[in-house]
């Protein structure tokens, strides 16, 4: 439990208050993980993260994993949205080599299509590795231009999200693919108050 509070701050590093979840994803043997390539990737903008209003933690594995060509499995699977209405699928990789190793679909203009299903058009990749950066001894993300969708099977309203898959390629042709199962445990929600002012941002699972 501790190890995956640890992987998620560094994952999002936005939390007003601790999260909590079970294990999250069947870990394969390690010669099923390899250490990933260099990524060219562009700096993050050096400016206040937006404050998260809504966490999700996930419990399940990661079918497919893939980063720039790489295979990787997940160690941790979450979502989270900012008072600004930025919604985020984050993955943290189960790397040896990184325990920072995360990554992060990120998108504006979500929207529920159906009652059990949620498409979020994806706009950038936030890359995060020990390499990175830090600022209050986390990895600042690499930001990287992309276009792509992920896509939820299930509703954070109902506590049950079967299934979600992503897929995007950034700027310099370096491609993201995930496809998270859930292993049917209930997912652990926290919300945190806003505090801007300003219309709240709507989620598209109330």
């Amino acid at each position: 439990m501790r190890v995956l509070q640890q992987i998620f701050a560094v994952a999002i590093g936005l939390l007003a208050t601790p999260a909590v979840a079970g294990p999250c994803c069947d870990r394969p043997p390690e010669s099923a993980v390899h250490a990933p390539p260099p990524i060219h990737v562009s700096d993050a903008d050096k400016h206040d993260e937006p404050v998260t209003i809504m966490l999700a933690l996930m419990s399940g594995k990661c079918p497919t994993l893939k980063i720039a060509g790489r295979d990787f499995a997940c160690r941790a699977m979450a979502f989270f949205q900012t008072e600004e209405g930025r919604a985020n699928f984050v993955v943290a990789l189960d790397d040896p080599a990184d325990n920072s190793h995360v990554v992060t679909f990120s998108g504006d203009n979500g929207r529920r299509v159906e009652d059990n299903l949620y498409e979020l058009p994806i706009d950038r990749m936030l890359l995060k590795s020990k390499d990175r950066p830090k600022a209050d001894g986390l990895p600042v993300p690499a930001v990287e231009l992309s276009t792509g969708m992920c896509k939820q099977i299930g509703s954070f309203a109902t506590g049950q999200v079967s299934s979600i898959t992503c897929s995007a390629t950034d700027r310099d042709g370096n491609e993201y693919d995930l496809k998270y199962q859930s292993d049917g445990s209930p997912i652990t929600i926290r919300r945190v108050s806003q505090t801007r002012a300003g219309r709240p941002a709507i989620s598209p699972f109330d």
